[in-house]
């Protein structure tokens, strides 16, 4: 088998589990409140790095920056951004649907290259393009016409902004250390930023929380370990180009998971909007992603410097 067909099917596999993951999170709300989701969900997927990150040992020689001190306020400045963009996700999904979440939440892709003007980074015009199609298409799947917003779809929205910061963030910690040992550090530091709201806030259960043990194990082991796992692995060997259409599916899988399993319809004005944010966020990503490919000097791991939009998917969504 070619290997950038297998990496290109295996990024499909983690995008199909991000995607899903947005049911799972709304069915685990069933039995256990937002945070104590975060809380048990994300020690899960730091469990599943771990024997990776023992079998790559070789990581902290290959970036001789990554140190100890490095990890731990890198984990914590990571953690922060995941926690920001988790819980108002998680909190947002009380109240709208799986795939409307998907969608909203995806324009973090918009929003990185836009936050890359604070950073002094040029943006052109198929941003711009790509900016408004989105945000026409978000006024049509969430702005009703009163002109208000669904309090759900706020929610996420705001954790858009998160995820974009976590972008950013993880773009240059990557750049200077393991990845995965990241990762791992991030998640561990999320879950302890949700304890004390979950303590104090929810009632939390032993039954519960085994009523709930299945979407918290899809979203944890499947989504936070195993789909990252795969994005840092098949992202070695798939071109960018490929792995950046690949993970815009994510958003089209959370709807027609919605879809499929909790019984959700978006409406005609629901599927305009979300074609038109689809169509936005490819406008976005597609011209810095065929400079890249143009030049045949570029490996095909490479991802875009912040201030465009980025050629890899922020899992934890």
């Amino acid at each position: 088998m070619n290997r950038t067909f297998r990496s290109d099917a295996l990024l499909l596999v983690a995008a199909f589990i991000w995607g899903t993951t947005f049911v799972a999170q709304r069915k685990g709300m069933d039995h256990i409140g937002p945070m104590t989701y975060i809380v048990v969900r994300f020690p899960l997927g730091a469990a599943t790095l771990i024997p990776l990150i023992l079998w790559r040992r070789n990581g902290l020689a290959q970036h001789p920056r990554c140190t100890k001190r490095f990890l731990l306020w890198g984990g914590v400045l990571a953690g922060l951004a995941l926690f920001g963009g988790s819980s108002f996700q998680q909190l947002g999904l009380q109240y709208t649907t799986a795939g409307k979440a998907g969608f909203v939440t995806s324009l973090y892709v918009a929003l990185v290259p836009l936050m890359g003007l604070a950073l002094g980074h040029r943006c052109g015009r198929s941003l711009w393009l790509g900016v408004c199609l989105t945000v026409a298409g978000l006024y049509l799947l969430s702005v009703t016409e009163s002109f208000t917003i669904a309090r759900g779809d706020l929610l996420v929205l705001v954790g858009a902004f998160f995820w974009a910061l976590h972008v950013l963030v993880i773009g240059y910690l990557a750049q200077r250390g393991e990845p995965l040992r990241i990762a791992c550090v991030q998640f561990l530091v999320c879950a302890a930023l949700g304890m004390p709201f979950a303590l104090l806030t929810e009632e939390i259960t032993l039954s519960a929380l085994r009523a709930a043990a299945l979407p918290v194990l899809y979203g944890g082991v499947l989504s936070a370990g195993i789909a990252f796992t795969l994005q840092i692995v098949c992202q070695r060997t798939s071109p960018p180009s490929h792995a950046a259409i690949i993970m815009s599916l994510e958003m089209v899988f959370a709807a027609l998971a919605g879809w499929l399993i909790l019984d959700e319809r978006l409406g005609w004005r629901g599927l305009a909007g979300c074609a038109l944010m689809l169509a936005g966020l490819m406008v976005v990503q597609l011209p810095p992603l065929l400079r890249i490919g143009a030049n045949s000097r570029e490996p095909a791991g490479h991802t875009a410097e912040p201030g465009e939009a980025p050629p890899y998917h922020d899992p934890l969504g």
